[in-house]
C-alpha cells in the first residue's frame, strides 16, 4: 500500500477544482497587467529600494558577535545591500545613535551609560544574568538536589555569621564564600532586585567584567558570582564544562529542586527554560535597539522587521532568549506603522480603481460558484467523501495507516520499493499539538542515529522535539514543510512525510517499532495518559480546565496543546517524547 494512496480525490472534484484554479490565475493576471507599468515606473524612480543601499549598525562589546551574525545572514538574503557593524568600545565618547541612519544594539548592561536618551527604542531579545559556581564546590551535591532560593543567597549580606556554605543548605558550619561581583551598578541592581535587597548590601570581591568573574570562579571552589549567560556561552576553555556550574535556584524556596526546575544541567535546556519561564524574570533582562529617531529608511525597516521574525532563532546560539511570539508581532506592527510602506505605493487612477473593483467582483462570483459545486459534488458521491474535521480527540480520532512502521516517540517509518526510507510523525501527535507554525530541519547528507532529535515541530514559539525512529543518511527532505508547516498536520502520511533517509540498521531496529495493530492498542494507553497529563496541567476549578475535559467522559478537545503556555510543552516533551526513546 503506497503511502500517497492513503486519501482517495474524487476526479470530477479535482477536475472542477483545477478549472476554478485556472480561472482566477487568469484573473489575476489582468490584474497585474493593469497595475504593472505605473508600480515598475514608480520602482524605477525610487532612490533606495529595499535590498539595495548601505546600513550602518553599532553594536556594545557583549552584542557585537550576533549583531555580525545577524548582519551576515540577512546579507545572504540581500546580497545587492551592504551593512557595516562597529563594535562600540567608549560608550561615553562614541555615542551608538548618531544619525537616523545609524542603528544600535545594546545590552542593559550598558544602559546606564547612555550620556543621553534615544529618541527611539525597542526590545529584540532577552539577556539572562546568571549565578555561578565552582565544579569543585565542597558541597555541591545538597546544592544540586535542594537548589538554593533567592532568600538563602540574601542571608549571606544581611548575616555576617550565615555566610558559609554549609548555612546555604542547612548542614551547619563549612566552608566561607566568596562572592564576586562585576563593578557595575547596573549588574548590581540586577543582583539585588533578585535578592529583594539594597544594593548598598552587595559586598564582595569586585572585577572588571564577565570574563574575569569567570576566570576567577573557575579558580576558586567556594566561589559564587553572577555573569552574563553570554560570558559562559563565548568562553573557549575546552574544560569549561567540568570546571563551572550554573547555580540551580530554588524559585518556590521549598527546599529542593522540583521536576519544572530542573533546568541546570544541560545549557541548552537552561536557554529553553529561560525562555519559556523557569528562571526567575527578575534575573531576565532586555536587548534593544536604538536610534535618534524611529527608522523611517525603507533598509532599516526591512532589517529590523527580519531580526523580529528570522533573525529571532540566531538568539540562541548566543545564549540570549527569543521573545514571545505575541510580543515580536506587537512590536513588528510598530516598527512598520511609520507611512514606508504608504509612501512606497503609487497612487492609482480612478479608472483602475474601478477595473479593480469589477475583477475583484468577478473573482469573487467566480469562487463562490465553483465552491457551491464542488461541495455538491461532494454530497452526491458516497463512500468517497472526505470525513468531516474532528473537533474532539479520541482513540478513534487517530489514523494509523497500515504497511507503517510506528514508533514510541510518535514517529512513523516506511521503505519505499528503492530502498529508501520516509520519516515523519504520527496523526496522534499532530492532534495533540494543532496548527504548526514552524519546523526545524537537518540538511540532506546529514547522518542520524535512532534517538537522535531530527525534527523541532514549533507552533507560535513553543516546540516538541522529535527524535529519528531509525538510523540512516538523509538523502532528501520535504522543503514544502519550511513555509508550509501545516501540511504536517493535513497530511501527515504523505505529503508531510518529513525526510527521505537511506538505512543503516534497518533490520535490527525495526524489531523494536510497532506495526498499525499493535500502534494503535498502545494509542489508546497514549491517549489515557495524555488525558491524565492535560487534566493535571491546570487547575480543575479554572476555566481552562474546561478546554481539557469537554464531557463528563473525559473527551479531550482537538488541538488540546494549543491552549497551553511553554511549560506544558516542555513538560510534554520529556514525559511522552523524551521517556520513549
Amino acid at each position: 500500500m503506497k503511502i500517497n494512496k492513503i486519501l482517495n480525490i474524487v476526479p470530477s472534484t479535482t477536475q472542477n477544482l483545477t478549472t476554478m484554479k485556472r480561472t482566477v490565475i487568469f484573473c489575476i493576471g489582468i490584474l497585474l497587467m493593469i497595475f504593472w507599468i505605473p508600480m515598475s515606473s514608480h520602482a524605477a524612480a525610487t532612490n533606495s529600494p529595499t535590498g539595495e543601499g548601505t546600513i550602518s549598525i553599532s553594536a556594545t562589546p557583549d552584542l557585537y558577535d550576533l549583531a555580525v551574525k545577524w548582519a551576515g545572514e540577512y546579507g545572504k538574503l540581500n546580497p545587492d545591500l551592504k551593512i557595516q557593524v562597529i563594535k562600540i568600545t567608549n560608550l561615553a565618547n562614541n555615542q551608538p545613535i548618531g544619525s537616523e541612519s545609524k542603528l544600535c544594539f545594546i545590552s542593559s548592561v550598558y544602559q546606564p551609560a547612555l550620556t543621553k536618551s534615544p529618541g527611539w527604542e525597542m526590545v529584540v531579545g532577552r539577556d539572562a544574568m546568571v549565578p555561578v559556581i565552582n565544579a569543585k564546590n565542597p558541597v555541591l551535591t545538597e546544592i544540586t538536589t535542594q537548589g538554593i532560593s533567592s532568600n538563602a543567597m540574601a542571608r549571606l549580606f544581611i548575616h555576617p555569621d550565615q555566610t558559609n556554605w554549609g548555612s546555604l543548605v542547612k548542614k551547619g558550619k563549612g566552608s566561607s564564600v566568596n562572592f564576586y561581583f562585576i563593578d557595575n551598578e547596573s549588574m548590581k541592581d540586577v543582583i539585588a532586585r533578585f535578592m529583594n535587597i539594597d544594593p548598598s548590601l552587595i559586598r564582595g570581591i569586585k572585577v572588571a567584567n564577565g570574563e574575569e568573574l569567570v576566570s576567577v570562579v573557575k579558580k576558586d571552589p567556594n566561589a559564587l558570582g553572577f555573569c552574563q549567560l553570554t560570558n559562559i556561552m563565548n568562553d573557549q576553555d575546552p574544560n569549561m564544562a567540568i570546571s563551572i556550574k550554573l547555580l540551580p535556584i530554588d524559585r518556590n524556596a521549598n527546599g529542593k529542586m522540583d521536576y519544572a526546575e530542573k533546568i541546570y544541567d544541560d545549557l541548552d535546556d537552561f536557554i529553553r527554560g529561560v525562555w519559556i519561564g523557569k528562571y526567575p524574570q527578575s534575573l531576565c533582562r532586555n536587548i534593544y535597539s536604538l536610534s535618534s529617531a524611529k527608522p523611517a529608511n525603507e533598509n532599516e525597516v526591512a532589517f529590523l522587521s527580519w531580526v523580529l521574525t528570522n533573525g529571532q532563532k540566531y538568539l540562541g546560539a548566543f545564549g540570549y532568549s527569543e521573545l514571545v511570539s505575541s510580543d515580536a508581532m506587537a512590536k513588528l506592527d510598530l516598527l512598520n506603522n511609520n507611512g514606508v510602506t504608504e509612501s512606497a505605493t503609487p497612487k492609482q487612477s480612478p479608472v483602475q480603481l474601478v477595473l479593480l473593483i469589477v475583477l475583484a467582483f468577478i473573482i469573487t462570483t467566480i469562487i463562490v460558484i465553483s465552491l457551491v459545486r464542488y461541495y455538491r459534488r461532494r454530497k452526491s458521491v458516497t463512500g468517497k467523501t472526505v470525513p468531516s474535521v474532528q473537533h474532539v480527540f479520541n482513540e478513534s480520532s487517530v489514523v494509523a495507516p497500515n504497511g507503517l512502521y510506528f514508533d514510541k516517540t510518535h514517529t512513523w517509518a516506511f521503505m519505499e520499493h528503492d530502498g529508501t526510507v520516509k520519516l515523519g510523525i504520527d496523526d496522534f501527535l499532530q492532534h495533540v499539538t494543532g496548527p504548526l507554525t514552524r519546523v526545524k530541519m537537518k540538511k540532506a547528507g546529514e547522518k542520524v542515529l535512532k534517538g537522535d532529535v531530527i525534527l523541532s515541530i514549533i507552533q507560535n514559539g513553543k516546540q516538541l522535539n522529535i527524535s529519528a525512529p531509525v538510523s540512516g543518511i538523509i538523502k532528501a527532505r520535504n522543503e514544502m514543510l519550511e513555509n508550509h508547516s501545516s501540511v504536517l498536520n493535513t497530511s501527515p502520511y504523505s505529503e508531510g512525510w518529513v525526510y527521505q533517509i537511506e538505512p543503516t540498521n534497518w533490520m535490527r531496529e525495526t524489531q523494536f517499532l510497532l506495526m498499525a495493530e499493535k500502534y494503535r492498542e498502545w494509542a489508546i494507553t497514549e491517549f489515557s495518559r495524555s488525558k491524565d497529563f492535560l487534566a493535571d496541567a491546570v487547575n480543575p476549578n479554572t476555566m481552562e480546565y474546561a478546554h481539557v475535559v469537554l464531557q463528563d467522559g473525559g473527551v479531550l478537545k482537538d488541538s488540546v496543546l494549543a491552549e497551553f503556555g511553554p511549560e506544558v510543552w516542555d513538560d510534554f516533551q520529556t514525559r511522552f517524547i523524551d521517556t520513549s526513546k
